[in-house]
């Protein structure tokens, strides 16, 4: 159990704080509120109206937040594999190969879809 008690305690610290940060804005937040201060705020431009729905948004939106979500992710992977290179051997030489072709492959087919083109 003694080797728990630093993962807890960082929980709890962590909690805290959250707690903590919810009960200090709503003690200093803004209590009057009015039409100006509910709208949305666009460096000083009119909010531009939406159509009934909300209005959709083209896909390119969600085609470059799954595109950074894939490569922020190779990075994630690659980094403890380079600090620990030498200690997997041939064996973790292969798994990476694998996994950046992998990536390779879907940054091919977004290529391909024309998913970069920024028109």
């Amino acid at each position: 159990m003694n080797l728990y008690i630093p993962i807890l305690v960082i929980g709890a610290v962590g909690f805290g704080f959250a707690a903590f940060s919810v009960a200090i804005a709503a003690i200093t937040g803004p209590k009057r509120y009015n039409r100006a201060k509910s709208e949305a705020y666009e460096c000083g431009i009119e909010p531009s109206p939406q159509a009934a729905g909300g209005g959709r948004f083209p896909v390119k939106y969600f085609l470059t937040a799954m595109l950074f979500i894939v490569f922020d992710i190779e990075i994630v992977f690659l980094y403890p594999w380079a600090v620990t290179f030498d200690k997997l051997g041939l064996f973790g030489l292969v798994e990476m190969v694998i996994f950046i072709l992998t990536v390779f492959v879907a940054y091919a087919y977004v290529w391909r879809r024309g998913g970069l083109e920024w028109d």
